[in-house]
């Protein structure tokens, strides 16, 4: 799935052609989403400007002169900018159509996307108000992951992954960041000691930075919206390397189930 560097990766794509831009005609060829899109959503979209396009964990809001769509890429969804004469493939179930003749398409093969529009401000949405703090900004740090964690016996890559606590830390990055700060993913949030979730903060806010640089991470179906891969794979140090080398002792990497979620650690460095 999608996580918050391939949305971000998405979004820093797609918005230089689209802010400004007006849309001509939201083509809808198939309603059959996560959520089916509501008739109406052609209709409130048509002829609105796009204002500006963000983010908000693994969400992209394109705001419009009145309202916005809210998008989420699913399992294997992701975005092009293409000539509005591009011929549609089969998985392709939605396109924006804009002024200057292009289109943004929306491509989803396993249709566990979401395309709604919601009526401002976006943070009353139910998808969204209860979400976390964004990671990388500034309400994020380790005082808060350790005031979050107070009493808490579930592992700490539980606590990290929950989109309530902090948003956009998806299975990949949680195992890389756990590395990087030198924590047992296993390890009960509310024995870790300040100084270590201010370790582990800084990881996370590392480990996301290096991966959006890198445009994501390229597993099964993400490319960023010009097709090209994203690297940060070739730079991921335990996620799916058990039994391979630890890239700091040389131990071998461990694999483990937490949450039926496969984690990867060395028992090395993460005692």
């Amino acid at each position: 799935m999608p996580e918050l560097p391939e949305v971000e990766t998405s979004l820093r794509g797609i918005a230089p052609h689209l802010i400004g831009r007006r849309i001509e005609r939201l083509l809808v060829r198939d309603h059959r989403l996560r959520w089916p899109i509501p008739a109406d959503t052609a209709e409130r979209a048509a002829g609105q400007t796009i204002v500006a396009l963000r983010r908000r964990g693994k969400y992209l809001l394109f705001e419009l002169e009145q309202g916005l769509l809210l998008l989420h890429l699913g399992m294997s969804g992701s975005l092009r900018v293409l000539p509005g004469t591009t011929l549609p493939g089969r998985h392709d179930h939605v396109d924006l159509c804009l002024d200057d003749g292009h289109c943004l398409r929306f491509r989803d093969p396993r249709r566990f996307g979401m395309l709604q529009w919601t009526p401002a401000p976006a943070e009353a949405h139910p998808l969204l108000r209860d979400l976390g703090p964004e990671p990388l900004g500034p309400a994020f740090s380790g005082d808060y992951l350790h005031q979050r964690a107070q009493g808490r016996r579930a592992p700490i890559k539980t606590l990290i992954m929950d989109s309530q606590v902090v948003v956009g830390v998806g299975n990949i990055y949680a195992n890389e960041s756990l590395h990087l700060a030198r924590i047992h993913p296993k390890r009960a949030a509310g024995r870790i000691s300040r100084e270590r979730l201010n370790r582990l903060a800084d990881a996370i806010r590392s480990v996301l930075a290096d991966a959006i640089a890198q445009g994501g991470t390229s597993l099964r179906d993400f490319v960023q919206e010009d097709g090209s891969p994203g690297y940060f794979a070739q730079s991921l140090r335990v996620y799916g390397r058990a039994e391979q080398p630890c890239p700091s002792c040389s131990a071998p990497i461990r694999q483990c189930r937490i949450g039926q979620r496969s984690s990867f650690y060395c028992g090395v460095c993460q005692r």
